[in-house]
């Protein structure tokens, strides 16, 4: 039975999280899920560290292998385990996803998770609105190009769902609920057509209702 470390909370748990759901794998059933990182610890233990050296989530054990940094687990789940085929296999969908899967990491995800740590993890005493502010403005305008992207096509890589939705949306998601949450601190969100009409359809078809934050953990 696979293992996976990691809690429910964390973005890039959520996004092995889904993908698990969508290859219809269950927790318990086919995979073990070990709470861990911030409060639940463990993430720093001699035992995890020898698994993960970075010392954080997620990280998979699947027999004698072990993987961390979340988009790398995706396409080894996708690649190894999607016996329904579930997502598009040929060359052209693959790699359109591939390559979203590497903004999300290296592009949107850095800029967002500046206004999203600023407003949810940092005490308010100590939470720098500027800085927040400019980020969360930053993440709308590249989000605005995956708006663009979504004109002509359903998702990111075509009109089929593929692995590099998932950690496209947990950020777009993350997204909007700073916006209802902190009105006033993020400033107005820019109305994308192109991503609410996508959002909507990963809602009704795929398992992101099962992951998804419905409200944000805030540290006062």
């Amino acid at each position: 039975m696979m293992r996976l470390w990691g809690r429910k909370s964390s973005i890039n748990v959520q996004k092995v999280l889904w993908c698990l759901a969508e290859l219809g794998l269950e927790e318990g059933k086919d995979f073990e899920r070990i709470d861990a990182g911030l409060h639940f610890g463990k993430n720093r233990t001699p035992e995890f560290l020898a698994l993960n050296p970075n010392g954080l989530v997620p990280t998979l054990e699947d027999g004698d292998l072990v993987l961390w940094e979340s988009n790398t687990i995706l396409r080894y789940l996708a690649h190894q385990h999607d016996q329904s085929k579930r997502f598009p296999t040929d060359i052209a969908s693959q790699y359109r996803s591939e390559k979203w899967m590497d903004w999300q990491v290296g592009t949107m995800w850095p800029t967002l998770r500046v206004a999203f740590l600023g407003l949810t993890r940092t005490p308010e005493n100590e939470r720098n609105y500027p800085s927040i502010l400019k980020a969360y403005e930053e993440a709308s305008q590249l989000i605005a190009l995956l708006d663009q992207q979504l004109i002509d096509q359903k998702y990111c890589s075509g009109n089929a769902f593929h692995i590099g939705d998932i950690p496209l949306a947990l950020c777009v998601s993350r997204w909007m609920l700073l916006n209802q949450t902190f009105p006033d601190k993020t400033g107005p969100r820019p109305q994308l057509r192109n991503i609410d009409v996508w959002m909507r359809r990963l809602e009704d078809s795929t398992h992101f209702n099962l992951v998804a934050e419905k409200e944000l953990n805030i540290v006062k």
